[in-house]
């Protein structure tokens, strides 16, 4: 059995590998429900003196806004796949050669 590929269904499985992905990658940051963070501050103590100190070390975690603008991404995906007509198949070479073996 042959599987038919129309536009309409590329552009929405695309759209969910997008927001699956996306929604993944935000799962194993953290799952920060906050803003998105490029920097995380970390408590150390000097082990000479036993004073705290906050230092920040380079991290992303991705928070809620990288979630949104994702998940907004695979929606605008799956809305232009409402542009193309539901029998509209992909051309496969087939169909294109068989074409212009019949014109000739």
């Amino acid at each position: 059995m042959m599987l038919r590929w129309s536009w309409r269904r590329v552009f929405r499985l695309v759209a969910l590998v997008v927001a699956l992905a996306g929604v993944a990658f935000w799962l194993a940051g953290g799952a920060h429900r906050g803003w998105t963070r490029t920097s995380v501050a970390v408590r150390t103590q000097d082990e000479v003196t036993g004073l705290e100190a906050i230092r920040y070390e380079r991290r992303f975690v991705p928070g809620v806004d990288f979630l949104a603008a994702v998940l907004g991404a695979a929606g605008l995906v799956a809305g232009v796949s409402c542009l193309f007509r539901k029998d509209a198949e992909m051309a496969s070479s087939n169909k294109i050669h068989e074409r212009s073996a019949e014109e000739l």
